[in-house]
């Protein structure tokens, strides 16, 4: 890899235990340079994007310059985190993909008139999660210019 690559800090929202640990293994299997936070419901993405409570040091919560997004989780679920980060005048800068189980075009048509820049369907084995993990990185580290 080269020198000049960047790093790209991901924050994942989802309070499934299994698809947060898949998604690490995938993004280490796929060699995408990053630095991986998680939030287990909506109410943690909000805290930590904000820098409330524990997520005050910024050093070791940094801003992410991508937001994996699950829709269905408890206490917020995505759609709701969604509406309040694409509300506020730093956090709408941050590209949100949305990684869920739905297929509902209903969920679908929310997640893009909310902002999001993606609405990607879980994968259903491990080597489509690693290469759509690939794929992400590349395009979001060597292709997309980030603020």
């Amino acid at each position: 890899m080269s020198a000049d690559k960047k790093t790209l800090v991901i924050l994942m929202a989802d309070d499934d235990a299994d698809d947060r640990l898949l998604t690490q293994e995938a993004l280490m299997e796929s060699r995408v340079l990053n630095e991986l936070h998680f939030a287990e419901d909506g109410v943690q993405l909000m805290e930590y994007l904000r820098g409330d409570g524990q997520y005050a040091d910024r050093e070791k919560y940094p801003l992410p310059g991508l937001i994996l997004l699950d829709l269905n989780m408890p206490k917020m679920d995505g759609r709701e985190a969604l509406a309040l980060l694409k509300q506020d005048s730093v956090l709408k800068r941050i590209p949100v993909v949305i990684l869920t189980t739905s297929k509902a075009e209903e969920d679908m048509l929310k997640g893009y008139d909310l902002g999001a820049a993606s609405y990607i369907t879980k994968p259903v084995t491990f080597d489509v999660l690693v290469e759509l993990m690939r794929t992400l990185g590349k395009y979001w580290v060597e292709f997309v210019e980030l603020p």
